[in-house]
């Protein structure tokens, strides 16, 4: 029963995540987008997640993850159709990001607390694992898609979107469990710890780790296309098969060596060869002068990303001292504050200089370093208590 129950959790995050990159190789290609209007959507699509993430979270910890789930994939779903019709408006465009941005805090905060509630501490990791597999195959994957459907025209992609998340829906509500019992929910009176109180001590440094985790992946994203059209002239199909690639190395690392190599514990040190991976391949990817040797580079990166999500969201769920709805929604936030900040900030170094997206990309990395040793010391200090 619990295989049954993670395919479904790992259907619904690669379904969101797709719906959140598949935009991005045709998004350029609109008489009526610029880059601007490109990166000001992505980030208001993961800044009205940032905002009710933690809302959605915190209502399944009272009535349940299954009633959220299945209103933020009908959400979903709605935002897809509406912008499937609406690519020659702009503002109709923003108004469909702004709701799958809604909808899709319901989905990844109750799906990730989902796992949470079916796993046990010594089963987290491959858990997190899974669900970090889902999110990468999403998150690259979503462009990829995008790229290789949109040779069928531009709405193609999204019309596609919308049935498999309707179906999705249909799926979801005959056959996924409940994972929250009545006697384990909260009560709207009852005392609990304040959410501030996620973010203390250790805590901060591994939401920290979050945020980098999204923030160095959907800077990336934002720019990738246009850096590559200028140093290898690429096209929009080109785009979406190297992304494709990508996203499965991504998931294969996430469901391979993530599931079957990270025992308890050791979540640290794969976070450390994430964190440099990452950072060499933005130095990489700065050279890049074919197809082939940008796939390479863009591969390296990607397996950086992929020992990195799934690590920081097991040891958030093992570590909080909050309710775990509590902690996926402010999890899931952190995450979208990196897909908020890091289009934006990545788009405006690159009207600067092309390069400066991975040039500031690689610092970061490095510099995040110091999260993963400083969350190490608090954390032993803690067990010494």
């Amino acid at each position: 029963m619990q295989r049954n129950q993670m395919a479904m959790i790992f259907a619904l995050i690669a379904v969101t995540f797709i719906g959140f990159g598949i935009i991005i190789p045709i998004m350029p290609e609109l008489p009526v987008m610029t880059q601007f209007h490109m990166s000001v959507l992505l980030a208001l699509y993961s800044g009205v997640s940032f905002v009710m993430s933690p809302f959605w979270g915190a209502w399944s910890d009272r009535i349940g993850r299954r009633p959220v789930i299945l209103t933020g994939i009908f959400g979903f779903f709605a935002s897809f159709l509406l912008l499937a019709f609406t690519l020659d408006h702009l503002w109709l465009i923003y108004v469909s990001r702004m709701l799958g941005g809604f909808f899709s805090g319901a989905v990844i905060s109750c799906a990730v607390a989902y796992v949470a509630d079916i796993t046990s501490n010594e089963n987290r990791t491959k858990g997190m694992g899974l669900v970090g597999m889902a999110i990468g195959l999403g998150f690259v994957i979503g462009p990829g898609v995008g790229g290789l459907l949109s040779v069928f025209g531009y709405r193609v992609p999204f019309v596609l979107s919308a049935l498999l998340t309707f179906v999705l829906w249909v799926v979801v509500l005959a056959r996924l469990r409940e994972s929250l019992p009545p006697d384990k929910r909260s009560l709207r009176t009852g005392k609990r710890p304040s959410r501030s109180s996620a973010f203390r001590g250790r805590m901060k440094h591994l939401y920290g780790l979050s945020f980098i985790a999204s923030f160095t992946l959907a800077g990336l994203e934002a720019t990738l296309q246009f850096f590559q059209m200028e140093k290898i002239g690429i096209t929009a199909f080109q785009m979406g098969g190297l992304l494709f690639a990508s996203g499965i190395v991504g998931a294969l690392i996430q469901g391979g060596v993530v599931r079957r190599m990270v025992k308890p514990g050791m979540e640290s040190r794969f976070i450390v060869a994430g964190l440099l991976l990452t950072a060499a391949g933005f130095v990489l990817l700065l050279f890049s002068s074919s197809l082939w040797n940008a796939l390479l580079f863009l591969l390296v990166f990607s397996s950086g990303n992929a020992l990195l999500r799934p690590c920081v969201t097991s040891l958030i769920s093992q570590k909080t001292p909050v309710e775990q709805g509590v902690a996926s929604g402010l999890s899931s936030s952190m995450d979208s504050l990196g897909r908020i900040a890091g289009p934006l900030l990545a788009t405006a170094l690159f009207y600067q200089n092309i390069h400066l997206p991975y040039i500031a990309g690689s610092v970061v990395a490095l510099a995040s370093l110091s999260f993963v040793f400083r969350f190490l010391v608090l954390d032993r200090r803690a067990a010494a208590q």
